[in-house]
């Protein structure tokens, strides 16, 4: 998300850098086209005239222009301006001593609420430790309710389901009974939706509001829908009082212009950022990170906070000896091999890596079969060749390439990379961050 704003304001920047002094002439031509590459972006037109207006305003000070480093110290200002932008300080899912928490998911059809009814269930079990039941209340839309109930399943969740019935209402009051009586701590009801936004529709999420009383009500909404996504949420705003915004699709929308405007010009925070279809893809939406992205810095946070997810410490203490040890085999390259798979798509961990992300070739992308063929190749090897690749001669390394559908180059290349890599994953362990610098000749 965001790659194409990213793109060109790094091309900005990258000219601003190329100046030893700057000027007030030279920051006035940088905002133009920043204001350009936020407006094809899809930012609100005011949005963007702000942006840019306060940007100048406190680049063009003495402090900026006649320090060491002016093009970093403007690029710092455009930081702290999208980071106001975004919405400042992150925003967080309420938890109320009134058992259960009841949370209300509202949205227009097709902007993904019973999917993310789903994925802030599982959010709650796995990363806050919370029991969530989860309600649905969708009786026109066909097999919503038994959407809801499959994803329930998946995801190791209560669900109160009530196929057949058409009294929304109703059902949101039978399920908050349920998640009092199955001590819950929390209650999250899937709404109904419309291809557009109608007095019919409204009138039932007004009356269920009165009725369940939820301490937080979230709009899902499509963030490919650009703009569009600003009248949206100010419509369902005035009708029921958001208290937050969930923007879903988000890892098809290279633009992420509703991003940057819905809370500048609606006053509504973001919350949680949907980035795939799988249920653990959503993300608490942090301004200072996301910035940090969009500005090719990397986020070292929640790429640690994903990590962390799939390693123990227990886990990580045992690999790091295993690598002052020497002892680090082709098995445990394909454990870690298999949990950097379900962190994500490697290209977007790549780009939370301070230096790298703003360096990777626009529309980058790591085809998720090299992964697989290198898993291949190490399942088809013995146990004993996977602690001492070594041992892997012409007769083995052809036994190899054929039980895993790859060529005998194939196999060569892993074996020479996978000693190059733990040599320098030796080195980092025994010898620290100076070691490595060192190896790698700086």
């Amino acid at each position: 998300m965001f790659e194409q704003l990213s793109d060109k304001l790094n091309g900005v920047f990258k000219k601003l850098r190329g100046h030893g002094t700057l000027s007030e002439e030279n920051i006035r031509e940088s905002m133009r086209e920043v204001r350009r590459a936020l407006l094809e972006a899809d930012v609100h037109f005011q949005v963007a005239k702000d942006f840019v207006k306060k940007v100048q305003e406190r680049a063009v000070g003495q402090e900026v222009l006649q320090s060491l480093d002016p093009g970093q110290q403007v690029i710092r200002v455009v930081h702290d301006v999208l980071v106001e932008t975004l919405g400042g300080d992150a925003t967080h899912l309420v938890h109320s001593k009134q058992t259960p928490t009841r949370i209300m998911i509202v949205g227009l059809q097709g902007s993904g609420k019973t999917t993310f009814t789903a994925k802030l269930g599982l959010h709650l079990r796995k990363k806050v430790k919370r029991s969530a039941t989860l309600a649905a209340c969708d009786v026109y839309r066909p097999a919503a309710m038994d959407q809801l109930g499959l994803l329930a399943k998946e995801v190791g969740l209560d669900a109160h389901i009530e196929s057949g019935e058409t009294d929304a209402v109703g059902i949101a009051k039978r399920a908050l009974e349920q998640a009092r009586e199955a001590k819950s701590e929390y209650l999250l009801v899937d709404t109904a939706g419309r291809l557009h936004i109608d007095e019919e529709m409204m009138n039932e999420l007004v009356q269920m509001k009165k009725e369940v009383v939820p301490h937080q009500i979230l709009l899902v909404v499509d963030g490919m829908t650009g703009q569009d996504a600003i009248g949206v949420a100010q419509s369902f705003h005035d009708k029921l009082g958001i208290d937050g915004v969930v923007l879903t699709k988000m890892d098809g929308d290279a633009r992420g212009g509703a991003a940057l405007s819905i809370k500048a010009i609606t006053g509504i925070p973001i919350l949680f950022v949907g980035t795939g279809e799988k249920p653990n893809a959503l993300e608490v939406f942090h301004p200072d990170r996301l910035a940090q992205r969009i500005l090719g810095m990397g986020d070292v946070l929640t790429l640690v906070e994903r990590a962390q997810e799939e390693v123990s410490e227990d886990e990580a203490l045992a690999l790091e000896q295993k690598m002052r040890k020497n002892q680090f085999t082709l098995e445990d390259f394909a454990d870690q091999l298999r949990k950097i798979k379900k962190m994500g798509p490697l290209e977007d961990l790549m780009k939370m890596i301070p230096g790298v992300g703003n360096k990777l070739p626009a529309g980058f992308q790591v085809d998720p079969k090299q992964l697989s063929r290198v898993e291949a190749m190490i399942q088809s090897m013995t146990v004993k060749e996977r602690q001492r690749p070594e041992i892997i001669d012409g007769s083995r390394r052809t036994r190899i390439a054929r039980g895993s559908g790859t060529s005998t180059g194939d196999v060569k290349r892993l074996i020479k990379d996978f000693g190059a890599m733990k040599k320098m994953m030796g080195q980092l362990a025994r010898g620290g961050p100076k070691s490595m610098m060192k190896m790698m000749g700086r």
